[in-house]
């Protein structure tokens, strides 16, 4: 049977490698990618002579997916957990510890939020529960619009949109509620009398097992294991500009016949390539918009005075460039070890695309300067390292689930056919792997029918 996997991003590697389990060795497996290389946005680099993930540098803990993962191609010693430090978020020239018992920033109580908003916006708050809730089961909205009406704009801009920024690379203006809080969605749909009380049922329980992952030597050790693992064909530094029906199967252009195909790549690219085989899914892929960012990685002296915090987040509406800085060192025990301190500065939202044409010396200049603002100490690099992200995020705008419905209601009549990728059920990590594993699995039924 041979397979042609498009997209070697993480979902794509992790279809592959689970084609390879499931079908065994006889299984012809082919990777193909624009890109010159595989991992997609994950992508470990070296800064100061040392390695640095610098596209996605965790995953959400609690989640099984990628811990049962790395012990399955035995990487299981590489795994590692933040030092437990909490962020700042950086708000009208003021760095505020980040408040606790929120739910992507949207609070749970009125007194998490004193200090980082005004006190009108503390009582508006604190009276939200006293105010009727008009919401429609199964309604979708931005963040925003949900969070401002009922908390004030402070609370959507000062708290949730920092988060979502990481998360994103959006704000809460471009993401939807359903799908980036599907918990917090459930509790409205089921009769919340209150987005506080909606916030209290949808937070996670209380647990001391740690929110976030890592990888010591960063995700590239898990990318080539894949690979190997796998036992694929990899032709990189070549797009797929086709796909179509074929005999007894599918035609991958520049590839050729192939007996089933695994699509693993960004939304609009998805829709090019099924608009001749399945036209009604362009529209619902049209739908889905991307975000573009950029990461600088700064080596500094290791005795710089960094704060005592895993890193810290910019408020909307802040005179910086930076959208947030990881305090790498800070937040992994593991980078404290080296020689340098370590930060990462973010740059780049949805909807504005011009930090990509800023030069490499303009992002450092601009990270070293709103890093020593936001810390008020003096930033010198010993080096620095400039990667972009020209459409790396998906964005989940309101009415993602009905269009991710439409996509695969679309698709599931072809058989041999199967899409994985952040576009679909999450942005991060362990969704990727979640995707990629339910592509091949259904690629493996088929062919075993």
């Amino acid at each position: 049977m041979r397979i042609a996997v498009v997209g070697g991003g993480v979902s794509g590697l992790v279809a592959a490698y689970r084609l390879r389990v499931l079908l065994g060795g006889e299984a012809d497996i082919l990777v193909l990618d624009r890109a010159d290389r595989v991992g997609g946005i994950l992508y470990t680099g070296e800064v100061a002579g040392e390695p640095l993930d610098l596209g996605a540098e965790a995953f959400v803990g609690r989640r099984p997916e990628v811990p049962e993962l790395l012990r399955e191609v035995g990487l299981e010693t590489q795994l590692v957990t933040p030092a437990g430090l909490r962020p700042l978020v950086w708000s009208g020239g003021v760095a505020h510890a980040l408040p606790a018992r929120t739910l992507m920033g949207i609070p749970a109580d009125a007194e998490s939020m004193r200090g980082l908003v005004d006190a009108e916006t503390v009582e508006r708050i604190a009276g939200e529960s006293r105010r009727p809730l008009a919401w429609e089961p199964g309604a979708d909205v931005d963040v925003y619009r949900l969070v401002a009406d009922r908390f004030g704009v402070q609370v959507a801009e000062r708290s949730v949109d920092p988060l979502l920024g990481g998360v994103y690379a959006g704000s809460s203006r471009s993401i939807g509620v359903r799908a980036s809080l599907p918990t917090l969605a459930a509790a409205l749909d089921d009769g919340a009398p209150s987005l506080t009380h909606a916030v209290s049922v949808a937070l996670p329980p209380p647990s001391d097992a740690p929110v976030f992952g890592g990888l010591r030597d960063g995700y590239q050790v898990l990318l080539e294991a894949l690979a190997a693992r796998s036992g694929a064909k990899f032709v990189t530094a070549t797009p797929a500009t086709r796909l179509a029906r074929g005999m007894r199967g599918w035609v991958v252009d520049p590839i050729g016949a192939v007996d089933a195909v695994v699509l693993a790549t960004p939304a609009p690219v998805t829709a090019r390539l099924l608009g001749t085989v399945a036209p009604n899914v362009a529209a619902p892929l049209s739908g889905i918009e991307l975000s573009s960012s950029v990461v600088v990685a700064l080596a500094l002296p290791r005795d710089t005075a960094l704060p005592q915090n895993s890193g810290i987040l910019v408020a909307t509406g802040e005179p910086l460039r930076a959208k947030a800085f990881t305090l790498s060192s800070r937040k992994w025990t593991h980078l404290a070890e080296r020689e340098t301190a370590l930060v990462r500065a973010s740059f780049g939202k949805f909807g504005d695309d011009s930090t990509l044409s800023w030069s490499d010396a303009d992002l450092i200049a601009a990270a070293a300067e709103d890093l020593a603002t936001v810390t008020g100490v003096a930033i010198n690099p010993t080096s620095a390292v400039v990667q972009r992200w020209r459409g790396g995020l998906a964005q989940y705008a309101p009415g993602h689930t009905d269009r991710v419905a439409a996509i695969e209601s679309a698709v599931a009549p072809f058989d041999g056919l199967a899409l994985a990728g952040a576009y679909l059920h999450g942005v991060g990590v362990p969704a990727c792997v979640a995707s990629g594993n339910a592509a091949a699995h259904r690629i493996a039924t088929a062919a075993r029918a």
